[in-house]
């Protein structure tokens, strides 16, 4: 087996709940198109205050794996 490639893209998770909920808004959505998801990387955290609301916005950088054509038809 050959060793992976990865491709990196970065993704903003947004949540009224926390931190943790907009990271995993983001994977949860990611994960709905693309295969191969190996690892994140929080790259920012910030909020926006709104009539005294506070919605959250995490950056995250995805890597998922390119799979083959026997990946591809496997998974």
């Amino acid at each position: 087996m050959s060793s992976p490639t990865y491709k990196l893209i970065d993704l903003v998770g947004v949540s009224e709940q926390g931190t943790d909920d907009a990271i995993k808004n983001a994977l949860a959505r990611a994960g709905e198109t693309l295969k191969g998801i190996d690892w994140f990387q929080v790259t920012e955290t910030r909020g926006i205050v709104q009539d005294g609301r506070i919605t959250f916005q995490v950056t995250i950088r995805i890597g998922f794996r390119l799979l083959s054509d026997a990946e591809l038809h496997d998974a």
